[in-house]
């Protein structure tokens, strides 16, 4: 049991690099969360149409963000033993995939997104209609927000890697306030603007994503990334390593988002009450998540860097330690949201069948929880050490 507990230089640690993630995922899945219930006051059709086509875009946003873990790993190890031309070269293969991975996404959408979203419409003709409608709305006004969303993350992702964490949950706190507001102001229409509803929604989304570039951009350019940014040839050899440590994490990523779009398409099969209840459950149980989800970087980033700077031993005791502090938090809050499982939904204004489908498949992610934080603190321990295949 020792071996599983750390001493307060430990704890130190960790939630240094920690609180700063969690915060900036906090204001992300909290802003997604009162997307998901302002929309939500527009009815079950507008909040199906809406969720279908996040549900659609995050395999974009999984993808992008399996492209920068295969460079993420080389980055962060790079850091660790101050190699400063290592850092810029993976920086600059992470800027490479993430716009050609856009660009690539924006056509997929354009030309096929309306014949996608209907693939999930299996009710009556007429709301299926006008859910198809509210999807395709949302998402044409999205598309705006690709590349702005992947050159964020190219930036936060590498000043994560390179032990700041303070700049990105900045940024991210202040895109969710920015985005905040425009939803409140163009979802309902108020100040004197006209209601726009979904689309409103869209158009704040996008604006906040722009703004979250600027403040990384700028950022990294002042402080730690100017010279990765300059046009310079990227070395070969990095590149190879980079590519076959890669490959595997984008596939990974790129599947498993995929898989995860045809199960919420067999769950369509049951009706739009059933979109709207796999809505519901799956924005919580990611607010719920937040912890989970920053203590496997933590472990990647600080794993990385041990192993970088050739601290085998500590990196391995570090493992261990976070992967049981990780598993007992989501310990803690799956109990929580089990135990609140039957009050969220009925913020939600939406029917009866609905919020009792949401309350029961909360309670089954609560359980669950604990056995994620397993899975994530083993994945992100691998791809610290790149073991990605």
């Amino acid at each position: 049991m020792k071996s599983l507990i750390g001493d307060k230089k430990f704890y130190r640690m960790v939630l240094i690099v920690c609180i700063p993630i969690v915060i900036q995922n906090g204001f992300t899945n909290l802003a997604s969360l009162l997307d998901n219930v302002m929309i939500g006051q527009l009815g079950t059709l507008s909040m199906s149409g809406v969720s279908i086509s996040n549900q659609l875009f995050q395999v974009f946003n999984v993808s992008v963000f399996g492209a920068m873990s295969g460079a993420g790993i080389f980055l962060a190890q790079f850091y660790g033993r101050g190699n400063r031309d290592g850092v810029h070269n993976c920086f600059r293969i992470k800027m490479l995939l993430g716009i050609l991975i856009s660009i690539l996404a924006i056509c997929i959408f354009k030309v096929l997104g309306p014949s996608l979203i209907s693939l999930y419409l299996n009710d009556d003709p007429t709301d299926s209609l006008t859910t198809l409608n509210f999807g395709k709305q949302y998402m044409d006004v999205m598309l705006i927000g690709l590349i702005p969303f992947a050159i964020t993350q190219v930036y936060s992702s590498s000043l994560r890697e390179t032990g700041n964490t303070v700049l990105p949950m900045k940024a991210s706190v202040i895109a969710v306030i920015v985005n905040f507001c425009i939803n409140y102001i163009l979802i309902f229409g108020h100040f004197g603007f006209p209601k726009l509803g979904v689309i409103g929604a869209a158009i704040g989304t996008v604006i906040s994503r722009v703004v979250e570039m600027g403040i990384n951009v700028a950022a990294g350019y002042n402080k730690y990334l100017r010279d990765a940014m300059r046009l310079d040839k990227i070395s070969g050899d990095i590149f190879k390593n980079v590519v076959k440590r890669g490959i595997p994490l984008l596939c990974n990523e790129i599947l498993w988002s995929i898989s995860i779009a045809l199960i919420s398409q067999c769950y369509s099969t049951r009706g739009l009450e059933a979109v709207a209840a796999i809505n519901i459950t799956t924005t919580v149980t990611n607010f719920f998540m937040i912890i989970c989800y920053a203590m496997g970087n933590s472990i990647s980033i600080i794993v990385g860097q041990r192993l970088g700077a050739g601290e085998i031993e500590y990196a391995k005791d570090y493992d261990l330690k976070m992967v049981f502090m990780n598993f007992m938090m989501c310990l803690c809050i799956g109990v929580a949201l089990f135990g609140c499982s039957s009050f969220i939904p009925q913020i939600y204004n939406t029917s009866i069948e609905v919020k009792s489908l949401a309350t029961s498949l909360l309670r089954v992610s609560a359980c669950m929880l604990p056995i994620i934080s397993l899975y994530y603190s083993s994945y992100f321990t691998m791809r610290a050490g790149g073991k990605t295949l």
